[in-house]
């Protein structure tokens, strides 16, 4: 993995050096590939995991620092947010029985993450975005503690000009802003880098590209994101969005997003990507680089590229380009970054066996697959992938038109057999993963329709809260298991790890999908909503959503009886409104609420985050909440 991040661009002095580096390393990266300093013949695998830390509730737990000092190993370092962690493995040849070392490795290290988190009352899950997940767990206090990500959050909002906006749409719908970076942590991957020789890199490079789309058809495990059903693996659009510094004027003008899948197939080199890419995004980072690069490869010596590494790691492509060196070795790779975390270590591998052997295989078919596909229609399957997950219609090579399974069943699984056997991976493995592959497409159950079809079997009558809680858990229990996703029975109540953490806090059990009125309307309106929607309270919001009061049938009562006997004109909602209700935040303890209601002899309580209305709950979701407590409790105690 590149290097990630450095000093934050505070001055222009600093910016020039850091720029000279970064054009010297292209220079040298020209050079190295002209007089053959980069390895070729060799083919290498590798892989790093991504996870989520999650209390024992199910909730994101914000102790990576806690659980890195008493791992005390290089393996394990942090991400963006407390409450991920990552590890990276061991490199690899490709061949042989890597696919099941790479298996038992990471079984090793999952076992070492649990063992230590159990420790501190929690555990790890591989999943692509956590179900439990909330938009307050975004905040800089979850951010891990190293001055180059706040530097990185200062540097990518300065560019931004404003909040980051997250907006999707699936079977829920999201439209939100966020202050500053880490909805990147809302999303956990298994990255699998892919070492290929120069000479082969444009030809590979472009393969990878084709068959993204495929890849994360069949390996998509991101259905639920902040409590919203979006796309079937919605980590593509919310790292998207996420990291997304464009303003208004340069969206405006079309500008790439820093993640994004590409623009065109590449044509001559793995440089011309990096050249691209400083070209059309800014240096948001920068650093001091001793190092020059020109003068090692003159002397023959493998220079690290700081700088450029440093720049490659703040640009987010989906099949990115890598340079490393190893035992005084340079190399390149390209590293998938598509692959969802979960739902079993077996089928993270599976899904890597997969990729690997498209890519095996289908070199062996087409010397050069952008004679026989349009750029578009990759990029268009990636994004049909991401959406539908299986159920994507592809346009493949050829330009026909086909599902996603019926591609990956028909025509897929044997070129990745016939690409595995190629580089000699062991049979028994090559039938192993890709058997794990073929099952999943043919019952059509990914860790994403899992997901979904286990949300709509817990039905509605359990909050949202205790629904994402038992999928959770769900999951959890059966990645233990390790059982291939295929295979998973549907997650249940009984599953509810405590289901009293459901109902602590308001948020949890709120209801949100509202009817509202504005100021300025009848109260007519108003009345009319009551009657047919059978409302006791009616919050009374501005355009920009804003909380600015509160109807209730007491004083919907009071206006009637005062129209009855003086005739009184029509009325607006903001004549009668009460202008100044109490309110709570999602936040505020269940506790605590009951005793404000009581305290202000009141039925129902805004839900306001900052001024902005997101909810309601009333006596009657507290008697729903307490009917649900009581009844558990007399359950368990027969």
């Amino acid at each position: 993995m590149g290097q990630q991040y450095g000093t934050e661009q505070q001055d222009e002095e600093l910016h020039q050096v850091f720029m000279r580096r970064l054009l010297d390393d292209v220079r040298a990266l020209e050079r190295m590939l002209a007089c053959g300093m980069i390895e070729s013949g060799v083919r290498r695998i590798g892989a790093e995991q991504e996870m989520f830390l999650i209390t024992r509730a199910c909730r994101p737990a914000p102790i990576v620092m806690d659980v890195l000092e008493a791992l005390d190993s290089s393996t394990f370092t942090t991400e963006l947010g407390r409450f991920n962690l990552e590890a990276n493995l061991l490199p690899q040849s490709f061949g042989g029985d890597c696919l099941r070392r790479m298996e038992e490795e990471l079984d090793g290290v999952m076992a070492r993450v649990r063992a230590v988190t159990a420790e501190f009352g929690a555990d790890a899950i591989l999943i692509g975005a956590l179900p439990t997940l909330r938009q307050s767990d975004l905040g800089l206090d979850n951010m891990v503690p190293n001055p180059r990500y706040f530097a990185l959050n200062r540097a990518m909002s300065r560019l931004r000009g404003g909040d980051f906006h997250l907006r999707m749409k699936g079977l829920d719908e999201i439209d939100l802003r966020h202050d500053n970076v880490m909805l990147e942590a809302c999303n956990t991957s298994f990255q699998v880098p892919f070492q290929v020789g120069p000479d082969e890199f444009v030809r590979l490079y472009n393969l990878a590209q084709a068959v993204t789309g495929p890849v994360l058809a069949v390996a998509v495990n991101s259905a639920v994101l902040l409590g919203h059903r979006l796309w079937k693996e919605s980590r593509i659009g919310v790292f998207q969005q996420s990291v997304d510094t464009r303003s208004e004027t340069h969206m405006s003008r079309g500008g790439r997003p820093r993640v994004h899948f590409g623009d065109e197939w590449v044509k001559e080199s793995a440089v011309e990507i990096f050249k691209e890419d400083i070209s059309r995004f800014r240096v948001v980072l920068a650093t001091g680089v001793d190092e020059d690069s020109l003068d090692l490869v003159e002397r023959g010596v493998a220079p690290s590229l700081p700088a450029l590494r440093l720049h490659n790691g703040t640009v987010y492509r989906w099949n990115r380009p890598c340079y490393g060196v190893a035992d005084g070795v340079a190399h390149l790779r390209i590293e998938n970054r598509v692959i969802p975390s979960g739902p079993t270590i077996v089928d993270e591998v599976a899904n890597a066996a997969f990729f690997f052997g498209l890519l095996s295989g289908l070199a062996e078919e087409f010397e050069d697959v952008t004679k026989h596909m349009a750029f578009d229609d990759a990029q268009g399957n990636f994004l049909a992938a991401a959406r539908h997950g299986l159920k994507a219609q592809f346009t493949w090579i050829g330009g026909e038109t086909v599902t996603a399974g019926s591609l990956i069943l028909d025509r897929l699984l044997p070129l990745a057999r016939e690409g595995l056997e190629t580089a000699k991976i062991a049979p028994a493995d090559i039938d192993r993963y890709l058997g794990v592959i073929e099952g999943r497409v043919k019952s059509g159950q990914t860790g994403a329709q899992w997901a979904l079809s286990s949300l709509q079997a817990l039905g509605d009558e359990a909050t949202k809260d205790e629904r994402f809680r038992t999928l959770t858990a769900a999951a959890l229990t059966r990645q233990k298991g390790g059982e291939p996703v295929h295979g998973w029975t549907l997650a249940s109540f009984e599953e509810n790890p405590d289901w009293r953490e459901s109902f602590r806090t308001v948020g949890q059990f709120m209801v949100t999908e509202l009817f509202t009125v504005r100021p300025g309307d009848l109260v007519d309106l108003a009345a009319a909503m009551m009657d047919w929607e059978h409302l006791r309270h009616v919050p009374v919001e501005d355009d920009d959503g804003h909380l600015v009061g509160l109807i209730t049938h007491r004083q919907l009562l009071r206006w009637v009886g005062k129209e009855l006997k003086e005739g009184a004109q029509p009325l607006l909602v903001e004549g009668i409104m009460e202008k100044d209700p109490v309110t709570v935040s999602p936040e505020t303890s269940t506790l605590d609420a009951i005793g404000l209601m009581r305290e202000h002899k009141v039925g129902c309580l805004p839900v306001v985050a900052g001024k902005k209305l997101v909810g309601l709950v009333s006596e009657r979701d507290f008697l729903e909440a307490a009917a649900k407590v009581f009844e558990r409790e007399l359950r368990e105690v027969q």
